[in-house]
This record gives C-alpha cells, sequence and structure tokens, in this order.
C-alpha cells in the first residue's frame, strides 16, 4: 500500500508544539492507517469469504488490536476513541474528555463491503484531535484500491464545475435530503460503499459530494473530514453547522462534503431551501 503520493513515515514521540508536531503526527497516522489495512488484507487472504461473519469479526478486532499497539507504543500519554471501544451497552469512555490529544479511530469502515469478494470501498480511518485545535492530522486508507490520503498532502478542488453533480450515497439507503439535492439540482446518485470510501471518491474527484443523515459516530467521519478539509474541500453538518469532535456523546448523525462550490445549492436542496 502507498500514500498519495507516498513518503516515507515518521515516528516517534511528538515535538513540543502543536505546530511541529503535526507533520509527525499526520506521518504517523498514515502509517497507523496503511499498517491496518495490510493487516485487514492478510486476514481476507487467510480468512477467505466463505463466513463473511467470522471475517468481519476478525477484521475488526485484529485490525484494533493493531492500531491500540502501536498508539500506546507511540504515543503512550494520548487517549483513543474508537468504534471497537464501547462496552457490550454500547458506550464508550469518558476518560478522553479530559485528554489533550485523542486519536479518533476506525479499524474497518465498511465491515459489510470489507466480507465481500472483490470490493474495494471499505477504509481505515485514523486521526488527531487536540484540545483547542480540533482536528489536526489524519489519514484514510483504502486498501483494497492501494492508497492512503492524509492530511499533510494536497488533492486540489478540480476546477472545472460539474454540470451535473455525483453524489456518493449509501448503497441501500440514500436519504432523503439526498434525494432532494438529486430534483434539485439534477444530480446523479452514486451508490457506494464506507463513509470513508464515499468521502475520499468526492477527494480524488470520482464524485463531486456525499451526503448522509442515516446516522454516524465520530470515528464514522473524523479522518476523512480532516483529510477534506486539510484540501479546501467543504465539510459540514448537513444544516452547514460545524462538525464537532471528541464530544461526550459521540454520536454525528449526518455529513455534508462536497466542492466549495456546490456547498450553498447543495445545503439549500437538502434543507428545502
Amino acid at each position: 500500500m502507498h500514500d498519495a503520493p507516498g513518503s516515507a513515515p515518521a515516528t516517534g514521540a511528538p515535538t513540543a508544539t502543536p505546530e511541529a508536531a503535526a507533520p509527525a503526527d499526520a506521518a504517523l497516522a498514515a502509517s497507523l492507517a496503511a499498517g491496518a489495512g495490510e493487516l485487514l488484507l492478510a486476514i481476507r487472504t487467510e480468512l477467505g469469504f466463505a463466513d463473511s461473519r467470522a471475517l468481519k469479526t476478525a477484521g475488526d478486532l485484529r485490525a484494533n488490536d493493531f492500531l491500540l499497539g502501536r498508539v500506546a507504543a507511540e504515543r503512550p500519554g494520548d487517549a483513543v476513541l474508537s468504534e471497537e471501544g464501547k462496552d457490550e451497552a454500547g458506550r464508550v469512555g469518558t476518560e478522553r474528555l479530559d485528554a489533550d490529544r485523542v486519536w479518533i479511530m476506525d479499524p474497518l469502515d465498511g465491515t459489510r463491503e470489507y466480507a465481500e469478494e472483490g470490493r474495494d470501498d471499505w477504509a481505515v480511518h485514523v486521526a488527531l484531535w487536540q484540545r483547542g485545535l480540533g482536528l489536526t492530522a489524519a489519514a484514510v486508507a483504502l486498501p483494497a484500491q492501494g492508497v492512503t490520503l492524509r492530511t499533510d498532502r494536497a488533492y486540489p478542488v478540480p476546477a472545472a464545475a460539474p454540470a451535473k453533480p455525483r453524489i456518493a450515497v449509501s448503497r441501500t439507503r440514500p436519504p432523503a435530503q439526498a434525494l432532494a439535492a438529486e430534483a434539485a439540482l439534477g444530480a446523479e446518485l452514486v451508490p457506494m460503499g464506507s463513509a470513508g470510501a464515499k468521502v475520499m471518491a468526492v477527494v480524488a474527484g470520482t464524485v463531486d459530494a456525499y451526503v448522509h443523515a442515516g446516522g454516524q459516530f465520530e470515528w464514522d467521519s473524523a479522518a476523512p473530514v480532516a483529510v477534506a478539509l486539510a484540501s479546501g474541500w467543504h465539510a459540514t453538518r448537513i444544516d452547514g453547522a460545524p462538525l464537532r469532535y471528541n464530544q461526550a456523546d459521540p454520536y454525528l448523525p449526518d455529513l455534508l462534503v462536497c466542492r466549495p462550490d456546490l456547498a450553498e445549492p447543495l445545503l439549500g436542496a437538502v434543507n428545502g431551501h
């Protein structure tokens, strides 16, 4: 797996200031996401696709253990918010709320797609939140596509505005807001897998927007949003409000990522204006 574009990942303790630490943190995020992605590909090969439940479970747990181990070794003072850190009641710990640095991670975004042979629209998310700064470093690995996108690389918005916007949506549950945008803007809806794959499709220019309103958590969007924002793409709640992370309740149910020049018409369409 390679970065887009490539560079050697850096490891080691963060430097004294957030500004100085950012390059090292971004490189670590990319190394973590790519490493977990390589492990997930190996698990796919090891277990095959005959038992999808076993493959999903093994992928989730082993990728999570890999990421937790790397963070503990390389950033021992940092806290973690991970999808796989929930207890039996579905709750996540609150110790992170007192931390100045929190890694927000989804070890396997798109378990359904991961367990389907031939699909490549699943991802690994790794983001760093810092108190007073928000999301400061992140990477999204698309392991089956062999690419990792990261906040310290530029993915500029294409200059030409689309005549017919392409909007990434859920494969099974396109939200009413996306259907409203389809009707109002003459858009084309593009079904796709994981949230990370959808946002990275926007950043790569494969689609022009991603509209989601079916319920998500912070780990579903933190890393993809950070990568998008770092290159100047629009990313907000579907009502235009800012996305906030490391909250006591990590539920963050809706998301709009798009070209900046589409933000106003899309926000109007999805909110009935």
